[in-house]
């Protein structure tokens, strides 16, 4: 399977192009909403959302059947931008389970700038 075209199917909300990645019956859980999905509701809420997304695969590792990505994924049209971590198993080269953990971008904590640690990774 190959992870960076599934990220772009995923991101330029290709309902049809997804499909293709999945078993029929994969599940796909966004845990840091406590939300599980069949593949139908996950694509619903992947291809349904009201903007349009762009993003880049930062590191992917495969072990076996398992990959895991590190993707930043952000709105066009809105100051959105998110980190998203997600462990995806593979069945017979498609999807069977993903476990997303997603994280919403933003400033550095006003107390942890106080103590003057840390600087920019980039």
């Amino acid at each position: 399977m190959n992870i960076y075209d599934f990220w772009e199917a995923t991101l330029k909300q290709d309902a049809v192009k997804m499909r293709t990645f999945f078993h029929e019956g994969a599940h796909i859980n966004w845990h840091d909403t406590n939300e599980h999905f069949t593949l139908e509701e996950f694509i619903r809420a992947n291809c349904e959302y009201p903007d349009q997304w762009s993003g880049k695969v930062e590191r992917a590792e495969r072990m076996g059947d398992l990959i895991i990505t590190a993707t930043h994924v952000y709105a066009l049209n809105k100051p959105l931008s998110f980190h998203v971590v997600s462990f995806i198993q593979l069945k017979d080269e498609k999807i069977i389970l993903m476990d997303e953990y997603w994280g919403e971008d933003g400033d550095i904590p006003q107390w942890r700038k106080e103590k003057h640690i840390g600087k920019p990774i980039q």
